[in-house]
């Protein structure tokens, strides 16, 4: 199965501004890459003119492909327009997962039971207790987990905010999709399953078109010595996940990050499957 993914995001500079920005695919897809993942950076003057800004790479402490570079006073654009050969079958649901001991995980994958700046889990330690404390481990804790979370979590776009954590999720019982992912891991890590917070694209594939394209948020939680991808916000297997970066927490793997003012002016993302031909598969009614 081809997917193309496609952004076009557009900020006005007030003044020179150092940017990071998380925009490529992840490395595990390198070789499903069926084109080149670039990221296209570049200053828009007033007459619609673009010169190519040329971003430097780096790899952060994650594993996630990074881009650093100034943005210069004005319009600034950034493109870019992949495509990838994805698995034509859904999210595994591991059953037969088991969950590991402490003493037993690799040395990466500790850091991923701690609190972070999202995940308080040293405030969850009663709570995940009270909640999951009579469910066994494995894949069977982490979808009863994830299910609680999807269930009690009112999705609402008014309701996001940058500072929203998992004790607010779990207090206000509203928010977006990486307020049930925060909140999910959250309960995880206390429960001592590793868990981690992915960021991506989910189109709408072999599904009905449901709004306006956006990056999503999911995570994945470390057992049977892998991980899975796991989803509290949309709760069901789904095809064409696309790995873009993985972190603790949101603050990890923000899609941009300046070091001054930028003012978002234009936002669409797109991710749909295609056929050999290159066109566009129909959506189902």
């Amino acid at each position: 199965m081809l997917v193309r993914n496609t952004f076009d995001i557009q900020f006005f500079m007030p003044c020179d501004t150092a940017m990071i920005a998380l925009l490529h695919l992840d490395p595990s897809l390198d070789g499903q890459l069926r084109s080149r993942d670039d990221l296209v950076v570049e200053h828009v003057d007033t007459y619609g003119n673009a010169t190519r800004i040329e971003p430097r790479q780096y790899v952060d402490v994650f594993g996630n492909r990074c881009e650093r570079f100034v943005a210069p006073w004005g319009a600034v654009k950034l493109t870019t327009n992949s495509l990838v050969e994805m698995p034509e079958e859904k999210d595994a649901e591991p059953w037969y997962a088991e969950q590991h001991a402490i003493d037993e995980l690799p040395n990466e994958v500790l850091q991923f039971l701690l609190s972070s700046r999202y995940c308080e889990v040293d405030r969850f330690a009663g709570i995940a207790s009270d909640l999951f404390g009579g469910m066994g481990g494995g894949f069977k804790l982490a979808a009863a987990i994830r299910d609680w979370s999807h269930n009690k979590v009112r999705f609402d776009y008014n309701k996001a905010r940058s500072t929203k954590t998992a004790m607010d999720v779990f207090t206000e019982r509203e928010g977006v999709c990486r307020d049930y992912q925060h909140l999910a891991v959250t309960l995880s890590r206390a429960m001592n399953i590793p868990a981690r917070y992915a960021t991506g694209y989910l189109g709408d594939i072999r599904l009905p078109y449901a709004g306006a394209g956006d990056f999503s948020a999911w995570y994945q939680v470390y057992l049977g010595g892998r991980w899975w991808n796991i989803d509290a916000r949309h709760n069901v297997p789904r095809l064409g996940r696309v790995l873009m970066a993985t972190g603790r927490d949101a603050a990890d793997v923000a899609i941009t990050t300046s070091f001054g003012l930028a003012n978002l002016t234009g936002f669409n993302v797109e991710s749909y499957e295609v056929t050999a031909e290159g066109e566009r598969v129909p959506l189902p009614l």
